[in-house]
């Protein structure tokens, strides 16, 4: 006779063990902190948005915006208390009064003073380059003249930011996590081991940081699940015909929960729906450096996880036992994504394969 068995349960993985991180601004490209008029910005060119909040350490009144096309791509993106935001790309930049509309733009040329930083920021009116290969940081009043400049030491302390930006006298930069979670730092001056607060980065303001879900909800994993166990206990050759439900797509309800508090502005062409699938998509894609899985998920159904059936037939020889397996992605501890594909095998053990491609890292 055929008898079912219980699921086997998910056995430990090792991504416990990967290292969790927000991804440093020299490996990402269009994404950047800045901050002008008591609001601070964190902008995703590609998801083609931005996020705007009045603090980075509560945050509140988190707001999320287009990005104009003109507007996307750029190597940094600073904020001037002109009311101005900067763009640069090369060794140029774009100055633009609004992200969203691009109004009021003027392309400038940069100084070859001021070309070739790792991060650019603007406090007290003034522009900042930092050159960290050098442990130098450039003050200047103008990034087309290179006006009033003066050079200072780069602390060791203050070398190891992942972004920088500025805000009014201060100057601030993201610390790499640790185990006291992901934290910026303000100081006054850079060229000195004295800083005048560290704070907390607010979970929402995580979330939306390439790698911050590795932070908030653990690092993603990628593994088979048992769904099924068929077995013939006779001794006789067995026609099995039964139909198997699973689960299939995206459980956008789990993962929206990321951006349930986050405000799109109505001109927005973003849901929040399709903000929280790119955030995972883009999770899943990350090394395991940054709780990744290193996997293209573009071919998977991200509509939302319905329960399907599907009917199977099998010929069982005697005493044979089939092990039917469905691959599922996750976050932390609960799969989000679940492919459509199943596998069947005689291994109690997961196939060692994964269906899904590897993401190929692009040539800097």
């Amino acid at each position: 006779m055929i008898s079912t068995k219980d699921i086997i349960p998910k056995s430990e993985t090792k991504d416990s063990a990967k290292r969790k991180g927000i991804i440093p601004k020299t490996e990402t490209k269009g994404v950047d902190f800045c901050e002008m008029k008591n609001y601070f910005y964190i902008i995703r060119s590609d998801f083609g948005c931005y996020m705007r909040t009045r603090n980075l350490n509560k945050g509140s009144d988190v707001s999320i915006f287009n990005l104009h096309l003109s507007c996307k791509d750029g190597d940094h993106y600073i904020g001037h208390e002109d009311g101005h935001f900067y763009i640069i790309k090369g060794n140029k930049y774009r100055r633009v009064k609004d992200l969203t509309t691009d109004s009021n733009a003027i392309m400038y040329d940069l100084h070859p003073n001021c070309q070739g930083g790792d991060h650019y920021f603007s406090a007290d009116g003034k522009f900042y380059i930092i050159f960290k290969e050098k442990s130098i940081y450039r003050k200047t009043t103008d990034l087309s003249k290179d006006s009033n400049a003066e050079e200072y030491k780069l602390h060791a302390s203050c070398r190891n930011g992942l972004y920088y930006w500025g805000h009014i006298h201060r100057f601030y930069f993201l610390k790499p996590g640790s185990e006291w979670g992901v934290e910026f730092c303000s100081s006054t001056d850079f060229s000195k081991d004295k800083f005048s607060g560290v704070y907390s980065a607010h979970p929402d303001v995580l979330n939306f940081l390439p790698g911050g879900l590795s932070i908030t909800k653990g690092p993603a994993f990628g593994n088979w699940e048992n769904i099924k166990t068929i077995t013939n206990d006779s001794n006789t050759l067995v026609k099995w015909t039964k139909k198997i439900n699973k689960k299939v797509g995206y459980n956008k309800e789990k993962m929206s929960q990321i951006t349930r508090s986050w405000k799109i502005d109505t001109t927005a062409s973003i849901g929040t729906g399709e903000l929280a699938k790119l955030i995972a998509m883009c999770q899943f894609s990350f090394s395991a450096e940054f709780g990744g899985s290193n996997v293209n998920t573009e071919n998977e159904s991200w509509n939302k996880m319905t329960e399907e059936e599907e009917e199977l037939t099998f010929d069982l020889k005697p005493q044979e036992r089939l092990y039917l397996w469905q691959y599922q992605l996750g976050i932390g501890k609960e799969s989000v994504l679940f492919c459509r594909d199943l596998t069947i095998n005689h291994n109690k053990n997961p196939p060692a394969d994964i269906p899904l491609p590897t993401v190929q890292k692009e040539n800097k």
